[in-house]
């Protein structure tokens, strides 16, 4: 087995390609020397027997083209690439001509060329393990570590004893692999052999043939032993963790400079273009005089305090301009890095305005790393890397690790940009769905308040004041499921079609039941499958409220004595899953009776539960109506009291109605 897998293994340039003869019935019928040198199979013993002698168990054939595996006479295994053509003998179609090169020569011609030239040429120890967890390819940085670990070798299996190297973890590792499992990402471990420790990081990938089985495993070793290496690997790390770790792109910014500041540069800032910021006060771009686009500043970092402080001369959240020829500009343009390890401030840095050369050499700006900021065919902006402190100057490995922190960093930012314009759509669609004038009638006053939610997307939250005949007046609260845009339109949509089911004047209970179907008929075409409401109407002239519930927590009354209680309403399931019908639910309130209505974002928390909410906010309630207040001071009072300085977990909506003699 030795010789022949050394013979894969580091098979020549040009060697001869494997050919064979299959019939229709799938019967060997033809077969060559270098089949036989590949397989250990003579021509005597292969033809007239199955094709599938030579397929690994489980296997469906030789596939026409792609990476496959054949199984030795020995019992070992090749992984080879190869083709399958049809072919006509005589009057007999039917037949197949079947070509393999082992994979591991391959590599060194036609597509493998490429593979061969990254594996010769990469930092990155790279090794290809058949099923077998036999190594079959390796490239130059991995043969190098095959001095203190012999497993490097070609033909050398992990489950052979090594003295003095443990390889079972990464053996289980590599089957769980190869049994289907996810890939692995830089697992760290440290490496021990004859005395000589070094910190590896291993990636793991399944190679996998053309049928879509495992024939083996790609494995990437990186060497972090030194000090240096260590701190750059902690350092991608950490930003994997903090970048992205929020939705505010003016942090995200702050936090890329903030964690390339000592690790990395003395002084970094990152400025975004005007026109990929999407905030409200930036409804028309902001340009300079001679009309050339302007950058923002969103994130600056130093280990100087008077560059950070003000030195810089833009801030943070201040406009940045920049002049045509200049370095920056030209990496907006080009969307390559600018990478000075020596700067000379008398090229294209001429161009800038004196103030800002003055300050460059004021702070000692000796080195500099311009990046560019990308999201797909957009580019965000720039990145810029000084060294002020530190006398050596940027290295290409520098650079390297800047584009890297950048790239990370760019998808953070193109998330935070994607969330921010898509929250300002929501809210200005819920600005304008919501109603503008809530007024109330002579027996009954009304306010309220809406706050959306700072953390997730906007919801789609809403309430709503309807005058009826009879000097009624409806009372809605509800809460669409889901969050974004199509929240907020499917609560446009249930908001107009509770005001025309309430024209019919329909009883409560028959109102949710409409809305039900009414939702449920168009569930297929919306993100959001249902909604929970509220749905109360007051009779003056019978002195009670009727309301009826789907899914939707009760009202709290607050009785002129300063009792909260909580009505218990017969609770149907919410809206728009087609399980009605609802109950309606009579009680009689005297005048001077405050009634409340609100979506589970006032009440609920991540470490409260509803009951707790509920209670708190019937003690507020009570305090609030103790004393002469109006409603819109009852809304301050409930809000500031249950929600504070805190960002809103979840949309909250708040409606409070008075009863008048």
């Amino acid at each position: 087995m030795g010789d022949g897998l050394k013979a894969v293994g580091g098979a020549p340039l040009g060697v001869s390609p494997s050919v064979a003869v299959v019939d229709g019935a799938g019967t060997v019928i033809g077969w060559t020397e270098a089949a036989e040198q590949l397989t250990g199979y003579p021509a005597a013993d292969i033809v007239g027997r199955p094709v599938g002698v030579l397929l690994p168990p489980g296997g469906e054939g030789l596939p026409r083209t792609g990476l496959t595996e054949v199984r030795r006479r020995d019992g070992g295994a090749v992984i080879v690439k190869a083709e399958a053509a049809p072919l006509t003998l005589g009057d007999e179609p039917g037949h197949w001509l079947v070509t393999a090169v082992p994979a591991a020569s391959d590599l060194s011609t036609g597509t493998g060329a490429l593979l061969e030239l990254l594996g010769s040429s990469f930092p990155v120890a790279m090794a290809l393990w058949d099923r077998d967890l036999r190594c079959v390819w390796l490239n130059e940085a991995a043969r190098q570590l095959s001095h203190g670990y012999p497993h490097y070798r070609i033909g050398r299996r992990l489950t052979e004893a090594i003295e003095g190297i443990d390889t079972e973890a990464l053996q289980d590792v590599m089957r769980r692999v190869l049994d289907g499992g996810p890939p692995v990402i830089d697992r760290e471990g440290l490496w021990s052999h004859r005395g000589e420790e070094r910190v590896m990081s291993v990636s793991l990938f399944p190679l996998e043939g053309a049928d879509g089985r495992p024939l083996g495993v790609c494995s990437v070793v990186l060497d972090f032993s030194t000090s240096q290496a260590r701190d750059r690997l902690r350092l991608l790390r950490e930003a994997s963790v903090r970048l992205g770790s929020t939705l505010d792109v003016m942090k995200t910014g702050q936090e890329l400079a903030e964690l390339a500041v000592r690790a990395l540069a003395d002084h970094v800032t990152v400025d975004l273009a005007e026109a990929m910021l999407p905030t409200e006060r930036l409804q028309r771009p902001v340009t300079t005089e001679a009309g050339l686009p302007v950058l923002r500043r969103v994130g600056v970092a130093s280990v100087d305090e008077e560059m950070r402080d003000g030195a810089s001369l833009w801030m943070r959240d201040e406009t940045v301009p920049v002049p045509w020829g200049s370095p920056v500009m030209e990496v907006l343009h080009s969307r390559r890095p600018h990478f000075e390890p020596v700067l000379d401030m008398s090229g294209n840095w001429a161009v800038l305005d004196r103030d800002r050369v003055r300050a460059f050499h004021a702070a000692g700006l000796h080195s500099l790393i311009a990046v560019p900021l990308e999201a797909g065919s957009d580019v965000l902006g720039v990145a810029i890397f000084g060294r002020t402190v530190n006398p050596a100057p940027f290295t290409r490995d520098d650079l390297m690790l800047a584009e890297e922190l950048v790239t990370r960093a760019s998808f953070s930012l193109e998330n935070a940009l994607q969330y921010t314009r898509e929250r300002l759509t929501t809210l200005a669609l819920q600005r304008d769905l919501l109603p503008h004038d809530l007024r109330g009638s002579a027996t009954v006053e009304v306010a309220s308040r809406y706050l959306p939610c700072t953390h997730e997307k906007v919801g789609g939250d809403w309430y709503d004041v309807i005058h009826l005949p009879g000097d009624r007046i409806a009372l809605v609260v509800g809460d669409v499921t889901g969050h974004g845009i199509t929240a907020a339109a499917t609560m446009g949509r249930l908001r107009t079609a509770v005001r025309t089911l309430a024209n019919l004047e329909l009883p409560p209970d028959q109102l949710l039941t409409h809305l039900d179907q009414l939702l449920a008929d168009d569930a297929r075409g919306f993100e959001a499958a249902g909604a929970t409401c509220l749905y109360a109407v007051h009779d003056p002239r019978a002195g009670r409220f009727t309301m009826a519930t789907a899914g939707h927590p009760p009202p709290a009354i607050v009785a002129p004595s300063g009792e909260v209680t909580f009505p218990s309403l017969p609770v149907g399931p919410p809206i728009g899953v087609g399980l009605g019908p609802y109950q309606a639910y009579d009680v009689h309130l005297p005048a001077g009776t405050v009634l409340a209505l609100y979506t589970d974002g006032l009440i609920e928390r991540r470490r409260t539960d509803l009951d707790a909410g509920m209670a708190k906010l019937g003690a507020v309630l009570s305090r609030a109506t103790s004393r002469p207040a109006t409603l819109d001071g009852v809304c301050t009072d409930v809000i500031d009291s249950l929600v504070g300085d805190a960002p809103a977990e979840d949309d909250i909506a708040l409606l409070v109605a008075r009863t008048r003699a």
